[in-house]
């Protein structure tokens, strides 16, 4: 007989990812606002994960029940929608290189460690259903627990900008964190173009 944990109803497993989803994506409007607020380029390039994780946990739902084909124009969508805030982040980088106002560290850290608190129970969520719904389930709960770390990092460098009283830590910690939303953005982007290939492949097509 199968063990219980091993067994998750395809109804079960959407309203996890749609619940991380929704969670996700509450994070991303009030990271981002903070990280505006206070002009902090880690964490506006911070809430880009958030909505990295939306996009992700979204694909997931569609893809138990959409089409193959349509799995992945949207995942073809949510790759460009992961960039918008990435070149915002990566804009917001260049802008404060030629002048490095340390941001509030206070709010910094405190936002960042609720963000490590959402990330946390995001993990949670999807360690029960992480091995079902394909690699895509598998990568969301690899980025949510990831992303816990990341958070933890600009806790981390809060203390390090009230310190020093510098802006060059965030603007650093910042353009790391852009660079692994690229990264990110195109991981999403991939994995449509495999939905797209076995969909021409079911199709009949020829793919050479």
């Amino acid at each position: 007989m199968t063990p219980p944990t091993q067994i998750a109803a395809p109804s079960a497993l959407r309203r996890t990812v749609l619940l991380v989803a929704g969670l996700n994506g509450a994070g991303f409007v009030v990271e981002a606002a903070v990280a505006l607020a206070i002009g902090s380029v880690a964490l506006v390039a911070d809430s880009v994960d958030f909505l990295e994780d939306t996009s992700v946990n979204l694909l997931v739902a569609l893809a138990l029940g959409w089409p193959l084909a349509k799995r992945a124009l949207a995942g073809r969508a949510m790759a460009l929608v992961i960039l918008v805030p990435a070149v915002a982040a990566a804009w917001t980088a260049v802008e404060k290189a030629f002048d490095p106002v340390p941001p509030a560290a206070a709010p910094l850290a405190l936002t960042a460690l609720g963000a490590a608190v959402v990330n946390g129970l995001c993990a949670l969520l999807l360690a029960r259903v992480r091995h079902h719904g394909g690699s895509l389930g598998r990568a969301a709960w690899l980025s949510a627990r990831n992303d816990v770390a990341v958070n933890l990092a600009v806790v981390a460098m809060a203390g390090v900008t009230a310190w020093t009283a510098s802006g060059w830590p965030d603007l650093l910690l910042g353009v790391g964190i852009v660079a692994l939303n690229a990264t990110a953005a195109w991981e999403v982007w991939r994995l449509a173009g495999e939905e797209r290939l076995a969909a021409r492949a079911l199709a009949g097509d020829d793919l050479d």
